[in-house]
């Protein structure tokens, strides 16, 4: 699932932007389709700097990117960023067949009627998902629409022009997570869901084949656990955020912790639950085949399991480089530890022109 809203030639760095940290990946093309990765780094950025996947401090994100190409390890100079939030709408919607030409004449009318925001206000993509017409017998088409605030757009190029760099490429996080998986696993009939647990949002992507059937963000991340933890101990945001991912604290016994995280994760599983009742509600589709997840509250104790029991499908880890070759001994850093977090970054990485 590719969509964007500029689209490069060039060979690019994908650069996931998150709340808790940005990272960045340069992949080179080998063999038949193959990819390796040439470069990889991670800087952690202050609380609070994106809050709600919002840019609150641009000076500290863009001193956060510039860190993370002063490396050098990175040759191409243009970049692709993705956003999410709530200020990105992804929508499916049935409209009158019609050619690709008429679609990109109309598309701005026809999105008027699904879009909450003023039609001037934002960036507009589409991907035709089932063009309709005699051939199926249908007399509508399936259309994935894409809106995004120009102003989030501007936040995020913003701070990439600031930190020295060209941004050519916005995309949307579930649609990374998707270029990654698709790369990595192929395509198949499943019914897959791709979960994105970061810092301050889960990312919902339910797929089968190459086609997105439901996408929605969850406003429950790792934040919410580490406060969680803060407020019941009493500590600063760093050391609980250090109990959260298990390690020890003077004063704390993790089986107290892990009763924490079990609370938070019933709230984020029921979030979930609404998801899929709603996804089945509205779609054909009656069962989860498997569910596939990443982003740092991927590692939070018990969640993987907790999915399991509640959703009764096989809960994995995504893996970035699972066929994306990556040498941790050449790129300085244990490619198992980077990999629940790289996910976004990889399928950035991935994306060239004329994407769709």
């Amino acid at each position: 699932m590719n969509i964007s809203f500029f689209r490069s030639p060039k060979p690019v760095v994908g650069l996931d932007i998150g709340s808790s940290a940005v990272k960045a990946i340069e992949l080179k093309p080998v063999g038949k389709g193959g990819h390796r990765v040439v470069a990889f780094a991670s800087e952690p950025i202050p609380a609070q700097a994106i809050v709600d996947g919002a840019i609150a401090d641009g000076v500290a994100v863009a001193d956060a990117i510039r860190r993370l190409f002063d490396s050098k390890r990175f040759k191409a100079k243009h970049v692709v960023a993705s956003v999410s939030g709530n200020s990105v709408i992804v929508k499916k919607i049935a409209l009158p067949v019609m050619s690709e030409s008429e679609l990109d004449e109309s598309i701005h009318w026809e999105a008027e009627q699904y879009i909450p925001f003023d039609i001037q206000d934002v960036n507009l993509d589409y991907q035709i998902l089932d063009a309709g017409g005699l051939e199926s017998g249908r007399s509508t088409m399936d259309v994935l629409l894409v809106a995004a605030k120009k102003e989030k757009i501007a936040d995020y190029t913003g701070v990439i022009v600031q930190a020295g760099r060209a941004p050519v490429v916005v995309d949307v996080d579930a649609f990374a997570v998707q270029n990654c998986f698709e790369m990595n696993y192929g395509l198949d009939a499943a019914v897959t869901v791709l979960l994105n647990a970061g810092a301050s949002a889960t990312n919902v992507n339910i797929v089968a084949g190459d086609q997105s059937l439901f996408t929605r963000d969850i406003s429950v991340g790792g934040n919410v656990f580490t406060e969680a933890v803060q407020k019941e101990f009493n500590l600063p945001f760093e050391l609980a955020e250090q109990a959260k991912m298990g390690q020890a604290i003077e004063g704390v016994s993790f089986e107290d912790v892990r009763m924490v995280l079990r609370t938070v994760t019933e709230s984020l599983l029921l979030e979930i639950q609404k998801t899929f009742d709603f996804f089945k509600a509205t779609t054909a589709a009656e069962h989860i085949d498997r569910v596939l997840l990443c982003g740092g509250t991927s590692r939070v104790d018990g969640l993987r399991e907790a999915l399991e029991e509640r959703f009764g499908a096989p809960v994995e880890m995504l893996d970035p480089f699972r066929t994306v070759a990556a040498d941790g001994s050449k790129l300085g850093t244990d490619t198992t530890s980077i990999a629940p977090t790289a996910a976004v970054a990889v399928g950035l990485a991935l994306r060239r022109a004329g994407d769709r």
